[in-house]
């Protein structure tokens, strides 16, 4: 399974940079409204030490990592949910994402536009967020409408999918995000067939200057309350430094870090933060020809895990061969941890766990 993340903002907040640091796909990048029109989209290998580790140890062919694909979506205004520039189509866009990742410019620089004339955290996520809004409650009242006319015949699930419903129009009503409601939306955003944009998992990106990255500043801190109300994440960056750091090449990329007192970049930290919203693991497959980090929701058992390889290895699942990532470390092979007793015979109730290393078993 693929991660979709849409990183959405004000126009000149730092989107495209961000993209292009991500994916080097050369998203144009400008300093005026709506340099980027339509979504400009890159599929980026998700960062682990694990998989280039166990590639060391088996010496394979080829090495596969998990990616992520990032769209780049333009950036939105006030008016965007009544289709003021080119609002509608750019919701649409959003509609399709797993995840939305918020960018927020928490710089100041005169040379840069702002599109609303001055920096404010706050106010900035508070206009993306209505315009989300506005299209649900757009949405809901429309729902609304059809429920109340078949509630009309007394049918009591239709009645009480109504009276859920006008609650989540009240809800929205008040400016609160559908991620916030009282009950029943799912990690996708959807309820009552609905997919609702503001219910979509968020993480605010901080575009900060270089000399703010590790101290931050009063615009991180009002990111930061923000986020902390909707119980999302936040994480700093500077779009600036992800952009040089894209050019260099890995072994000069830890050294330009380490010089900067940075561990990891911004990017890393996104793509696993990413993960983390959205309650992703990794596990690897390990053999001569191959090694692969999968993706996956945590908590899949075995055999859902074995559909993510191919379909067959659910339909026929048999066993799950598994070594834990550290035992694999350290015995060194997979022929050394069977033989240290470290491989486990796993059955279709198992739950995988991450960064296990699995052999499954399968009937054609």
């Amino acid at each position: 399974m693929n991660l979709k993340c849409g990183i959405v903002g004000l126009p000149n907040v730092g989107k495209s940079t961000l993209f292009n640091a991500l994916s080097n796909a050369g998203a144009e990048s400008a300093n005026f409204p709506f340099s980027t029109i339509d979504p400009n989209v890159g599929l980026v290998p998700v960062p682990d030490e694990r998989l280039e580790k166990l590639s060391e140890l088996v010496g394979p062919e080829k090495t596969i990592p998990a990616s992520i694909e990032f769209v780049d979506i333009a950036g939105l205004v006030k008016g965007a949910a009544e289709g003021k520039g080119k609002g509608n189509a750019f919701l649409a866009h959003i509609r399709e994402v797993d995840l939305i990742i918020h960018v927020v410019r928490c710089f100041d620089d005169p040379d840069i536009i702002h599109v609303e004339g001055t920096v404010d955290s706050e106010r900035d996520i508070r206009i993306i967020e209505e315009e989300l809004i506005l299209k649900d409650l757009e949405m809901a009242e429309k729902r609304l409408e059809s429920l109340q006319k078949q509630s009309k015949s007394g049918d009591k699930k239709i009645i009480d999918r109504t009276r859920r419903m006008e609650r989540l129009r009240d809800h929205l009503a008040e400016g609160l995000p559908a991620r916030t409601f009282e009950a029943g939306i799912d990690r996708s955003g959807r309820f009552e067939e609905l997919f609702l944009l503001s219910g979509k998992p968020l993480l605010y990106a901080c575009n900060v200057s270089e000399d703010e990255l590790n101290e931050g500043n009063e615009w991180v801190e009002s990111v930061r309350e923000v986020a902390s109300a909707q119980d999302a994440s936040i994480i700093k960056f500077c779009a600036k430094i992800e952009a040089e750091v894209a050019e260099l090449k890995p072994e000069e990329k830890q050294e330009f870090l380490e010089e900067l007192g940075i561990e990891k970049s911004g990017l890393d930290r996104l793509i696993r933060k990413a993960y983390e919203e959205l309650g992703l693991i990794t596990f690897f497959t390990a053999g001569p020809k191959e090694v692969r980090a999968w993706t996956i929701e945590r908590g899949t058992k075995a055999p859902k895990a074995a559909s993510v390889i191919h379909t067959d290895f659910e339909r026929g699942f048999i066993r799950a061969e598994t070594i834990s990532w550290r035992d694999f470390e350290k015995y060194k092979s997979e022929k050394a941890a069977r033989e240290a007793g470290r491989m486990r015979q796993e059955g279709k109730e198992y739950v995988v766990r991450d960064g296990d290393v699995i052999l499954f078993r399968f009937n054609v």
